[in-house]
C-alpha cells in the first residue's frame, strides 16, 4: 500500500510539474513572444489596420461601415419610413417627430432608420448593420420571397438614390457579404456613384471624382483571385481632402 501511494505521488508530482511548464511555455512565453513578433514586423495588421486622419482613428481598412447622416454632435440622424426626420422621445422608449406632429405609432417606430448620406461613397449593404460584435449573413435562401423582395427594394433604393436606371446598379450594391463587414466595393459600384457625389459636392467636377475612384481601384490579390475592387473608408478620406 504504501509503494502504490507513493508511486501515484510521484506521478501527481510530475503531472503537476508538466502541467506548470506547459502553461508557462504556451500560455505566457509564447503568446508574448507571438505578440512581440507582430508588434515588431506587422504592427499595422497586428493592431487592427487602423486608419487615421489628422491622429485620430476613423475606422479599420478591414472592416465596412457605415457612411450616413449624422447630426451636428456627429450622432446618426433617424428617419421614419417616409423620409421624416424623428428625434428619441425623453425616456427612449419611442420617437417624435422632429417637425412636430406628435409621436410615432409602434408600428410607424418599427420603420425608423438612417439614412445614407449623398455627399460620401456608400458601402454595400449589410445584415448585421456593420456591428463587429453581429457579423454574419441574413441566410436567405437565393429563392426566398422575403430576399427576392428585398434585393428588389435595393435595387429601386440605390437606383433612386444614384439617379440612375435600375439596370446600372451591380449586384454587390444590392447584397450582403457573407460577414456583413466587407469594406470593399466593386469598382463598378464605385463608378456608379461618382457623379452623385461630385454633384453633392458643389466644387468638384466629375472628372475629378472618377479619377479618384481609379486611383484607388485595388487589383485581383496575386494579379487574378477576386475581381477589381475599391475600400470605401480609403476612398471617402481621399475624397474629404479632395473637397477640403
Amino acid at each position: 500500500m504504501a509503494t502504490n501511494f507513493g508511486t501515484r505521488i510521484r506521478v501527481l508530482g510530475a503531472a503537476l510539474r508538466a502541467f506548470l511548464v506547459l502553461t508557462v511555455l504556451l500560455g505566457i512565453l509564447y503568446p508574448l513572444s507571438m505578440t512581440g513578433v507582430a508588434q515588431a514586423f506587422f504592427k499595422d495588421n497586428a493592431d487592427g489596420s487602423m486608419v487615421s486622419v489628422d491622429g485620430k482613428d476613423v475606422g479599420s481598412s478591414l472592416v465596412g461601415q457605415s457612411f450616413d447622416l449624422v447630426d451636428a454632435q456627429g450622432n446618426p440622424r433617424k428617419f421614419d419610413a417616409d423620409g421624416r426626420e424623428v428625434i428619441a422621445t425623453a425616456d427612449g422608449e419611442g420617437y417624435t417627430y422632429l417637425q412636430g406632429g406628435g409621436a410615432l405609432t409602434a408600428e410607424q417606430a418599427a420603420g425608423v432608420g438612417t439614412q445614407p448620406d449623398p455627399k460620401w461613397f456608400q458601402p454595400r449593404p449589410s445584415a448585421a448593420d456593420y456591428d463587429g460584435l453581429a457579423s454574419g449573413a441574413s441566410n436567405y435562401g437565393p429563392e426566398n420571397p422575403d430576399f427576392v423582395k428585398l434585393i428588389g427594394d435595393r435595387k429601386a433604393q440605390v437606383a433612386k438614390f444614384n439617379g440612375v436606371g435600375e439596370d446600372r446598379v451591380p449586384v454587390d450594391a444590392v447584397t450582403a457579404s457573407g460577414s456583413g463587414l466587407d469594406p470593399h466595393i466593386s469598382k463598378a459600384y464605385a463608378l456608379l456613384q461618382v457623379e452623385r457625389v461630385a454633384k453633392e459636392r458643389g466644387g468638384l467636377n466629375v472628372a475629378e471624382v472618377r479619377a479618384l475612384v481609379d486611383k484607388h481601384v485595388d487589383a485581383p490579390n496575386a494579379g487574378f483571385l477576386g475581381q477589381e475592387r475599391v475600400n470605401v473608408l480609403k476612398l471617402n478620406i481621399a475624397l474629404a481632402k479632395l473637397a477640403g
